[in-house]
């Protein structure tokens, strides 16, 4: 490639990029939205079987009390829809995983063997959430769950029952599991974000006399705002399409208590065999996802 060329040979190398993208990104969204409104993508292949068009699909789905359950919301009992159990999840989720990521990096800083309580918490992004799902199943297990048997030492002998089989406990169950798979995630970025603040920083503030809250607050936590934010992002996008652990650990159940938007969307296509209704709900929530993604990467592309 010779510089000062044609704009077609300076971006040439982008073609093969583009052609892959097109092929494995593109067109799958654009085949799915087509999908969802019970037009066949594909011309000469029927996948509808001859169901009627238009905005069916997507009425169906949002009047449905799988995605959003009236009645559950009205007694605040579960299940309460697919939409109302990811809002949950995030509002749990997000915060815990983003206050337990700060302090467990910035107290790994100064304890002799962080590192290696880093790689065990770390372990919970590396397994697959498959299995790591079947973990949570067993770690909530009234006879040989790990969380049954604490409480039980701790004198809550009473709290102690298969948590993942009751609907007013299985979605939070799920939650709490959660925590421990993604918070590693969170350490690994926040640990990454406090070795580029200067030391000369902190012990400045040491030297005029600031106590921990102070520089936590003062000081860490405004310069770890770009880190904030990532994890905030990355965060919400997790918990939006949440599929491997709840699949495993209890399909939905029981009785929907469970299910979420993406194994609703795998309930449509697998199960139920209704491919433009699944289709609906991975357009829905491609939209819901979609405003996360264009913030976080204005924001990132500001510098703030």
């Amino acid at each position: 490639m010779k510089i000062g060329g044609s704009a077609l040979n300076r971006f040439s190398f982008l073609i093969p990029g583009l052609i892959l993208i097109t092929i494995f990104v593109v067109y799958p969204i654009v085949a799915t939205i087509i999908l969802s409104f019970n037009i066949n993508p594909i011309p000469g292949i029927d996948i509808i079987g001859g169901r009627s068009s238009g905005l069916e699909n997507y009425y169906k789905v949002l009047s449905s009390p799988k995605f959003i359950n009236s009645y559950g919301i009205k007694t605040m009992t579960f299940p309460m829809g697919a939409i109302i159990h990811n809002i949950i999840w995030i509002a749990l989720h997000l915060p815990l995983t983003i206050i337990l990521g700060l302090l467990l990096a910035v107290l790994f800083q100064h304890v002799r063997g962080g590192a290696i309580i880093r790689s065990f918490i770390f372990l919970g992004m590396v397994i697959p959430m498959i299995v790591g799902g079947l973990l949570i199943q067993f770690s909530f297990d009234k006879d040989l769950g790990v969380v049954n048997l604490f409480l039980k030492i701790i004198g809550l002998r009473w709290l102690a029952k298969s948590w993942t089989i009751y609907p007013d406990t299985a979605l939070f169950s799920l939650i709490l599991g959660s925590i421990w798979l993604w918070t590693g995630f969170s350490v690994t970025i926040y640990s990454a974000g406090l070795a580029s603040i200067p030391r000369e920083i902190i012990e400045a503030a040491i030297v005029d006399g600031a106590d921990f809250k102070t520089i936590l607050f003062k000081i860490i936590v405004p310069l770890l705002k770009p880190v904030t934010i990532t994890v905030l992002a990355m965060t919400i996008l997790w918990d939006l399409k949440i599929f491997d652990i709840v699949y495993a650990s209890t399909q939905g159940g029981p009785g929907g208590a469970s299910m979420v938007l993406a194994l609703l969307m795998y309930d449509y296509f697998a199960r139920v065999q209704n491919y433009p209704m699944a289709a609906a709900v991975a357009a829905i929530l491609t939209v819901i996802t979609l405003p996360v993604v264009i913030i976080w990467i204005k924001i990132a592309t500001k510098g703030e």
